[in-house]
């Protein structure tokens, strides 16, 4: 049993994580940021939920970039392939839900 208070929870870097699960090879963990990632693609789908802050989701489509921004409560599902970049406004806590050992 594990209980997490994410809104408590502050990395000393952007992008650092607690570890929450590893359930056969699917990671869970919680990410505290204030600065934007990269652009990528994982190693597979990935789910990623905001739990605090707002987060502007950056990805590309058939090599035209789009922006969708996400709230509080918001999830954004990148399927197989799915180039894309998280850039935060201020502070914001995502639960990201993804292969172990994806970028």
């Amino acid at each position: 049993m594990k209980v997490v208070r994410s809104k408590e929870f502050k990395a000393s870097r952007a992008w650092g994580a607690l570890d929450i699960a590893n359930m056969n090879g699917t990671t869970t963990r919680l990410h505290w940021t204030d600065r934007p990632y990269k652009w990528h693609v994982n190693d597979g789908e990935e789910v990623f939920a905001v739990l605090d802050g707002t987060v502007d989701m950056h990805y590309r489509e058939a090599g035209v970039e789009h922006v969708v921004t996400l709230a509080t409560g918001d999830v954004f599902f990148a399927g197989l392939g799915c180039e894309h970049v998280a850039h935060p406004r201020g502070e914001a806590r995502i639960l990201v839900v993804e292969r172990e050992g994806s970028v």
